[in-house]
C-alpha cells in the first residue's frame, strides 16, 4: 500500500525536526506508534520550538515532486530490507531510477578518489564479473574507484548513494554518470531536494552504502579516508568486509592493507568474493503498521505476527563452537538483524560468544 501525501509529510516533519536524528526518530515511532502522535507529544513538551513546521515539510515534498523524485518511508514493505534492520536507518529515502535493484544480492565497492590506473582497472574487472553473476554494485558516485565501479556495472545493476539532495549533481564531472544511473541504475539519498553535500553528510551517506549491501569491498584506501569509515560501518552492521591488497609503497593502499591484516577477506578476483558472499534471506511482513494505517485497517490484521523476541539463552542454543554467519543466525532466530547483533554484542562482552572474521559467531563453552 502506497503511503498518502499526508503520511509522507508527517514522516518528513518528524525526521526534519531539530535534534531528531535517525535513532531518535525510530525510538519516537516505537513509543508513540505513528509520526503524528510523536509530533503531538513533542509539541506538548519543552522542545516544541524544534519541531519542523507543516509548511516546511509540505515544501520539501513539493520540491521532490518537482524534481521527479520518488520517496520510500521506513516502516513500509517498499523500504530496503537491509537498511530496515539498522537502528540508524534513514527515516526516508529519495530515489530515482530502478528501485527493483534493492532486491537480490548487493555488494558495495568504494575506494580512493585519486585512484591509480591499476586500481581503476581491477575495480572495473571485479564490478563487471560480479554483475555477470547478478550482484548489484553499490557505491557513492565519487571520482576514482566509485566511478569505475558504477560504469562497469551500469548494464548489470548499480546503485549510487549521494551525500546531498538527488537533484544536486556532485561531483559535477560525473554529470554523465548521473544521467546514466537515472536511465540504467538507481540513485538514492536521505537528504532533502536542493541540499548541497557538506563534509558532515558523507559519513551518513557511507552508512547507507554499507547498510544497503551484503558485503563491502575496499579498493585503494589511504590510512585516513572515507572508505575506512564505510568499512567500520560494514563491520558494525555485520556485513562481509573485503579488500584488494596493494603495494606497501603506495599510501593509497595503506588502509586496505591494514584491513586485510585486521581480518578483512583478501580479494584477488571475483571468485574470492563469490566464495564468501552470504545468502541473505528476506523477512517481509505482508502489511506493515504504516501501510495498515494507509489502508484504514487495524495494525493487528497483519497476516504474519511478529515472532517472540529471542532470549540470550535461546540465542546461545542456536550457536555452537563452529562459527556461524550472522545472516544464518538471523534466519534461524526469526528476528531482525539489528536485535540479533545487539544481543550478540552483549554475549560477546559477557564472554559467552566469540566473534570471528566475516561476521561469524561461535559459542564459548
Amino acid at each position: 500500500m502506497t503511503p498518502t501525501d499526508q503520511q509522507i509529510v508527517d514522516h518528513i516533519r518528524l525526521a526534519r525536526s531539530r535534534s531528531i536524528g535517525p535513532v531518535t526518530f525510530h525510538k519516537l515511532i516505537e513509543k508513540h506508534e505513528t509520526a503524528p502522535l510523536a509530533i503531538d507529544a513533542l509539541l506538548d513538551g519543552p522542545n516544541a520550538h524544534k519541531v519542523c513546521s507543516l509548511a516546511n515539510a509540505e515544501q520539501e515534498l513539493e520540491a521532490a515532486h518537482a524534481a521527479g523524485l520518488q520517496i520510500v518511508l521506513s516502516g513500509t514493505t517498499a523500504y530496503p530490507h537491509r537498511l530496515a534492520a539498522l537502528s540508524d536507518a534513514p527515516p526516508l529515502l529519495y530515489w530515482r531510477g530502478n528501485s527493483t535493484l534493492f532486491e537480490g544480492k548487493l555488494c558495495a565497492i568504494v575506494g580512493a578518489r585519486n585512484a591509480s590506473g591499476a586500481g581503476r582497472k581491477i575495480t572495473s574487472a571485479l564490478a563487471s564479473d560480479m554483475g555477470k553473476e547478478g550482484i548489484v554494485i553499490v557505491s557513492g558516485m565519487a571520482r576514482g574507484i566509485d566511478t569505475a565501479a558504477h560504469l562497469s556495472a551500469m548494464h548489470t545493476g548499480t546503485i549510487a548513494c549521494l551525500a546531498g539532495g538527488l537533484d544536486v549533481i556532485y561531483p559535477e564531472e560525473n554529470r554523465d554518470v548521473y544521467f546514466q544511473l537515472v536511465e540504467n541504475g538507481l540513485l538514492v539519498s536521505e537528504m532533502p531536494p536542493g541540499m548541497k553535500p557538506l563534509a558532515r553528510h558523507f559519513p551518513r551517506r557511507n552508512r547507507i552504502i554499507s547498510g544497503l549491501s551484503d558485503g563491502v569491498l575496499i579498493v585503494e584506501a589511504a590510512a585516513r579516508s572515507g572508505s575506512l569509515i564505510t568499512a567500520r560501518f560494514a563491520a558494525d552492521q555485520g556485513r562481509e568486509l573485503f579488500a584488494v591488497p596493494g603495494s606497501p609503497l603506495d599510501p593509497r593502499s595503506a588502509g586496505a592493507n591494514q584491513l586485510i591484516k585486521d581480518g578483512a577477506i583478501l580479494v584477488r578476483s571475483a571468485e574470492d568474493i563469490f566464495a564468501e558472499f552470504p545468502e541473505t534471506p528476506r523477512q517481509v511482513l505482508a502489511t506493515t503498521p504504516l501501510e495498515a494505517t494507509a489502508a484504514g485497517m487495524p495494525e493487528a490484521r497483519s497476516r504474519h505476527p511478529k515472532p517472540a523476541k529471542v532470549t540470550q539463552s535461546g540465542l546461545l542454543s542456536l550457536l555452537s563452537p563452529s562459527p556461524l554467519h550472522v545472516d544464518e543466525i538471523v534466519a534461524l532466530s526469526g528476528q531482525d538483524a539489528h536485535g540479533i547483533l545487539a544481543e550478540l554484542q552483549m554475549l560477546e562482552l559477557e564472554g559467552k560468544v566469540a566473534r570471528h572474521v566475516g561476521a561469524r559467531y561461535s559459542r564459548i563453552d
